[in-house]
């Protein structure tokens, strides 16, 4: 069972590789699009429904924050998140394509339920240890994306600060950081396992 989730933030393109890769510009401030809460589903020991005859399917692995409370001006990060996840930004990539050609909102490619997999949650780590830790996908026994904040276009605080001013930000929303490069296709019989440094954070098995 996923733990509950308010409002459900992801940031686009926060890896100049990740936008290369797509063949994307590199954007110039955050890029924030938000998947229904519906879309929330455990990743841990799961198997996980997707659509089928949507066309190609992207998994998007990411650092996951939880907001412990509702933000004022001036708090950090380390204040406003009280524990992290990972997760996967499931991507309808054609239908993705498709929309962005045509200027539409991203929701039917990035909102359908079950495309937005967290793992259970851990202590946010300190500055130290966050940019000491990749986490890492492992698809079917082989590693396919590795990433770490360190990397990132925007950091944290930038994110948080940037989403708060605009739309506002509250104890039980999440936020999708952003994916390294290394995206890619899916379909049923996938296995995938999440890792923060060593430890599996959880797996999944696509239905």
């Amino acid at each position: 069972m996923c733990a509950a989730v308010n409002n459900l933030y992801c940031v686009g393109r926060n890896y100049k590789l990740h936008a290369e890769e797509l063949g994307n510009n590199v954007p110039v401030e955050p890029l924030i699009f938000m998947k229904p809460s519906h879309a929330a589903v455990s990743l841990d020991k799961a198997v996980i429904k997707l659509p089928k005859d949507a066309g190609q399917i992207h998994y998007e692995g990411e650092l996951v924050l939880r907001i412990a409370r509702d933000y004022t001006p001036g708090m950090s990060v380390e204040d406003l998140v009280d524990v992290m996840a990972l997760g996967l930004d499931f991507t309808l990539r054609d239908v993705h394509n498709d929309l962005q050609k045509k200027g539409l909102p991203w929701t039917p490619a990035k909102g359908f339920k079950n495309a937005a997999p967290l793992t259970p949650y851990i202590a946010f780590p300190d500055k130290e240890e966050l940019e000491g830790t990749d986490f890492t996908v492992v698809k079917n026994g082989v590693e396919v994306q590795r990433g770490n904040v360190k990397n990132m276009i925007f950091s944290l605080q930038k994110i948080v600060d940037f989403i708060a001013e605009r739309y506002g930000l509250g104890k039980d929303d999440v936020i999708f950081t952003g994916t390294p490069a290394g995206v890619g296709p899916t379909v049923a019989g996938d296995a995938f396992e999440l890792y923060w440094g060593d430890k599996l954070m959880g797996t999944c098995l696509i239905g």
